[in-house]
């Protein structure tokens, strides 16, 4: 009988086989080195030790460590948790690659099932730029753009995007807490408004559904192009289901994710 893998590893598969982590970690192993395994992935150097420091802190136990002496006085190798980890990585990689063969269009069927999150606002969309968002501040604005043509613009570090391998016409997923949406009906006589100003995100669409509570109320907008997208309006809502109602949040709320 097979033994089960670590539980602690698979949680950190659960979270990074999607970017650029397991590259970082497979490239240390061949290199020796965290400044090397860094060039080869295109990304900083600083970016490399946050993809292993996020794995660690998932995995729960250590996947690379230091090594001391030698002609480059010292470097870093794997552990025996990371290679198992990696090993874990490559057996998922093909057993999945085997089911979707096995069904036609199962690529983008699956392409939404390997994220768990509370986050109900997961919404498909291209990128279409990646920009400073200031000279020499570590954050950078990725725009994209619905299946519907609007835009939104999340604010995320600069390592973060390296390690997503974040670039014009990549599809992605943008997440959001309903929470931190607020639905706000038309007001009359006011032109609508579009994409990001002051670091805020509009999305627009009509009322699909509305749960009533006492002090406000959740609304359901479906969104042109496809897709829906959740928030919070103080009750009672001014909008009726069928109306047109707009979605507002801050840029900063925006999560850039990868399926698959």
């Amino acid at each position: 009988m097979t033994d089960l893998p670590n539980p602690t590893l698979t949680e950190a598969l659960g979270h990074a086989i999607s970017d650029k982590r397991l590259e970082v970690l497979r490239r240390v192993g061949e290199s020796g080195s965290i400044s090397q395994a860094a060039r080869d992935a295109g990304i900083s150097y600083k970016a490399a030790w946050q993809a292993i420091d996020t794995l660690t802190n998932l995995g729960g136990v250590p996947l690379v460590e230091r090594t001391v002496g030698g002609a480059g006085g010292g470097g870093a190798r794997i552990t025996a948790q990371g290679l198992e980890l990696l090993q874990l990585a490559d057996e998922l990689a093909r057993a999945r690659d085997a089911v979707l063969a096995r069904f036609a269009g199962g690529a983008q069927l699956a392409s939404g099932l390997g994220l768990r999150t509370s986050m109900r606002n997961q919404l498909p969309c291209r990128v279409v730029a990646v920009e400073p968002a200031a000279p020499g501040d570590p954050a950078v604005w990725v725009q994209m753009q619905t299946a519907g043509g609007e835009r939104l613009t999340s604010s995320i570090t600069r390592e973060s995007a390296d390690l997503l391998g974040l670039a014009p016409g990549l599809e992605v997923l943008v997440l959001c807490k309903a929470t931190a949406v607020r639905v706000m009906a038309p007001v009359a006589g006011q032109q609508r408004g579009d994409g990001a100003a002051g670091g805020e995100c509009v999305l627009h669409g009509t009322v699909e559904r509305v749960a009533e509570g006492t002090q406000r109320d959740e609304v359901v907008l479906a969104l042109a192009g496809g897709g829906h997208w959740v928030g919070f309006a103080p009750h009672p809502f001014a909008a009726r289901v069928g109306e047109a109602a707009s979605a507002h949040m801050a840029a900063a709320a925006l999560v850039v994710g990868l399926s698959g």
